[in-house]
């Protein structure tokens, strides 16, 4: 399936690279033989029920190689670079895109997600750098991980992965980063079930741990926002508690 316009690498992720293919294609190669054909159904079930996905071309009859639309626009996380004052509203966004997402019910062809029980779809991976800002608004991509379960899983993921992923930055960029990383999850955690997410935040960093491409930095800090998540839910019954306030410099 191959063409000869896929020449440009566009970019590269942990375990495909992506290359022009046609006007308004992209080509999604896999580096280690992996099939996509189940990549490329959920995408296609996510769209059919209204969710916002690069829609699929085709993919090659051994799997390795997928032609989808091509979203041109930054991820979300450029976005905040470009227009930082935007933030709130970026995190909102985003929390906005779960809950979208989990109203979809799951497919029978994807897997059950890591732990736990639930009948709903999820990404397992749905972070800023997987939402690219497009023309026509937000797209989701990435969908490698896509399985069933219950929404918390995927939040208390995405929670975790905000708030302590490494973040490339010069020093003297780096207490902005650390602002701007504070505003992200506070927003982001104003329009979802932060309770029901915290109560799988220290599963979460367990299977984080046997991921080879999570830093022990960043498994580090994951533990620590565990532990502090773990700590605030005790004072659950406080006059007035407020969870997310709680975690806005986090």
């Amino acid at each position: 399936m191959t063409s000869p316009a896929a020449v440009r690498l566009l970019a590269s992720g942990r375990d495909c690279d992506i290359f022009e293919y046609a006007p308004g294609l992209v080509l999604r190669r896999s580096r280690d033989g992996r099939r996509m054909d189940r990549e490329a159904r959920v995408m296609d079930y996510a769209g059919q029920h209204g969710y916002p996905v690069p829609a699929v071309e085709r993919i090659s009859d051994d799997g390795t190689e997928l032609v989808m639309q091509r979203i041109d626009g930054p991820s979300l996380v450029g976005a905040i670079e470009r227009r930082p004052w935007t933030i709130r509203q970026l995190g909102t966004l985003l929390a906005d895109l779960h809950r979208r997402l989990h109203d979809i019910p799951a497919p029978d062809f994807v897997p059950a997600g890591p732990f736990g029980d639930g009948d709903r779809l999820l990404h397992l991976d749905l972070h800023p750098l997987n939402v690219i800002i497009g023309p026509a608004g937000p797209v989701v991509i990435d969908w490698t991980g896509a399985a069933s379960g219950d929404p918390a899983l995927d939040i208390g993921i995405a929670w975790l992965l905000m708030a302590a992923g490494e973040v490339p930055a010069a020093a003297w960029k780096r207490p902005l980063a650390a602002w701007a990383r504070a505003r992200l999850v506070s927003s982001f955690l104003a329009g979802v079930d932060v309770a029901s997410a915290m109560t799988t935040l220290r599963a979460v960093v367990e299977w984080k741990s046997a991921d080879p491409h999570m830093t022990a930095a960043e498994i580090a800090r994951m533990r620590r926002v565990a532990d502090r998540a773990g700590a605030v839910s005790m004072s659950a019954s406080e006059p007035r508690f407020d969870p997310v306030s709680r975690f806005r410099s986090t």
